[in-house]
């Protein structure tokens, strides 16, 4: 009987164990220590690089009215995925140019995309001379 219920603890014992191993993974992933910015993308006009704005409120410091600071990151976007007007999510990174410090984490909501017209090109208006 004790061998019976040994063995039973060392399973149940085990389970534990790997339940914390994958409690602490889930930690690992959620507080890695990088900063996470939420934005626009202002601009995708570079190959795998988006331009973000970022806007945040602060008091001013004399006035203590709220003000907003806006500020643009450059952030490397792998895929190409980001369009201009596009939420998304930024997360901090290892230098990977002159200006980009950051990674496209997700994209948090996407923007009705909306064909460009040239205006120049002249369609229906017609000119007789």
């Amino acid at each position: 009987m004790a061998e019976i219920t040994s063995q039973a603890g060392d399973v149940r014992g085990e389970k534990v164990q790997a339940e914390n191993v994958q409690a602490e993974k889930v930690q690992a992933e959620k507080h890695s220590g990088r900063k996470i910015l939420i934005g626009t993308v202002v601009s995708n006009k570079m190959q795998k690089t988006i331009v973000v704005e970022v806007t945040r409120k602060k008091a001013h410091p004399m006035y203590k009215r709220v003000i907003s600071i806006r500020k643009k990151f450059y952030a490397h976007d792998e895929n190409n995925e980001a369009h201009p007007g596009d939420t998304v999510r930024i997360e901090e990174s290892r230098p990977l140019s002159k200006l980009k410090r950051w990674t496209l984490k997700d994209i948090v909501r996407r923007t009705a995309l909306v064909p460009e017209v040239d205006i120049d090109a002249g369609i229906g208006v017609s000119v007789e001379k």
